[in-house]
């Protein structure tokens, strides 16, 4: 494989894009820095097909990344592989209000195949190719320039190696006939609706106690104000108010500017200053949540009881076992919620009573909860067997 110097031209990187657009895939990765900004610092992308491979450097003076993201977001007949996607999607969403497509992510197709929960990309290197990968560089400050060849050849090496799985993965997926189980997992991490930022929606992300419209409308409003500060001074959320201080004012509400001192997680001098000043013109405007903005009650956790918990951690162990008779991640199959949701009776909008989840687990998922499946100890292995199974079993014995 051809491995390019670092590219820092736009005529370098339009003739790549340009053979890149022969390509059925490419493999794609960055490096960015998000430690000290609320907007994550693209720093660096690395993409390969089959043939050559390359590290484009986005902080060139005057590098203009069009083509690349062109190829990236609006052309339909390369396959873009990423591993662990989310976060490289998310950087190509802020530049371009657009996301990959189609795109793969190796780590959620590796869950299809084997029982691998999230497998990092050196444990996917090492299984997959034997190679184990340098370290050494993962940590690194990708910002600061110039990059030595060590950056760019750990760097580059993650697309390098992803060029040489992916097809692998790909010969696995359509030997075991679960190309499709992935269809929608891959349309759904290309939603871009998971990286549109909303303001209003950015109190759902704060733990807050009890289910009251006002303080849970003191909450959205602090979460879309604590958002937009951030964004103006590009820096983390967190940095400046932390999420347990934003719970604590929306649920006891300072009545004065001055009682912003008296907050744990506030300074001092937060009783006069002009941010404090705006979170309280905040709080005073804020209104009590409407109904149709409460959330469910089923986001927090399906109402159980004792019987139902039983349940949920029988449902629990059957997936376990299903998981290992199919060789499939069992977060792939179903999530511990929606096992609960189940247990406590819900029968609607679950995924695992839909499509291939269905048949492969939410059917019997569904008769344990109606009593028709048991457990058994087959060869020294716990199994799950239908009810009728057994009884036919023991009437034979019997016999």
């Amino acid at each position: 494989m051809k491995i390019h110097p670092l590219i820092t031209t736009s005529d370098a990187l339009a003739e790549l894009c340009a053979r890149f657009t022969k390509a059925d895939f490419i493999t794609v990765d960055t490096e960015f820095m998000r430690e000290n900004t609320y907007w994550p610092e693209l720093c660096l992308i690395q993409v390969a097909d089959t043939e050559e491979a390359a590290a484009i450097d986005p902080l060139a003076p005057g590098i203009d990344m069009t083509p690349l993201y062109e190829l990236m977001t609006n052309n339909e007949d390369v396959l873009k592989v990423f591993h662990a996607g989310g976060q490289d999607v998310e950087i190509i969403f802020n530049f371009t209000g657009r996301t990959p497509h189609p795109i793969f992510d190796t780590q959620i197709a590796t869950m299809a195949i084997s029982q691998s929960e999230q497998i990092g990309y050196s444990n996917l290197v090492e299984s997959w190719l034997g190679i184990d990968v340098d370290k050494g560089a993962r940590f690194t400050d990708w910002s600061r320039r110039p990059l030595t060849e060590r950056q760019i050849e750990y760097a580059i090496g993650d697309v390098t190696h992803l060029s040489k799985i992916f097809p692998k993965i790909l010969a696995r997926l359509r030997k075991t006939g679960r190309g499709e189980w992935l269809d929608a997992e891959m349309e759904k991490l290309a939603d871009p609706e998971n990286y549109r930022n909303d303001p209003q929606k950015a109190w759902r992300r704060i733990k807050a106690a009890g289910r009251n419209p006002g303080v849970l409308g003191r909450l959205k409003a602090l979460g879309a104000w604590r958002e937009l500060e951030a964004q103006d001074k590009n820096i983390p959320r967190g940095r400046i108010v932390r999420d347990e201080t934003m719970a604590d004012i929306a649920s006891h509400p300072p009545k004065t500017q001055a009682d912003l001192a008296k907050v744990r997680g506030l300074s001092a001098g937060w009783r006069d200053n002009e941010i404090g000043k705006r979170l309280m013109a905040v709080l005073e405007a804020a209104m009590p949540l409407t109904e149709d903005e409460m959330p469910p009650r089923a986001a927090k956790g399906a109402p159980l009881g004792k019987e139902g918990a039983l349940v949920a951690d029988l449902l629990k162990l059957l997936l376990k076992i299903r998981s290992r008779e199919i060789d499939v991640a069992s977060r792939l199959l179903a999530r511990s919620e929606e096992l609960e949701l189940l247990a406590a009776g819900v029968r609607k909008n679950l995924s695992i009573l839909d499509g291939w989840r269905f048949q492969q687990f939410g059917k019997d998922a569904l008769d344990l909860v109606e009593g028709k499946m048991a457990f058994a100890v087959v060869n020294g292995k716990l199994k799950m067997t239908h009810v009728d199974d057994v009884v036919e079993d023991v009437a034979d014995a019997a016999e």
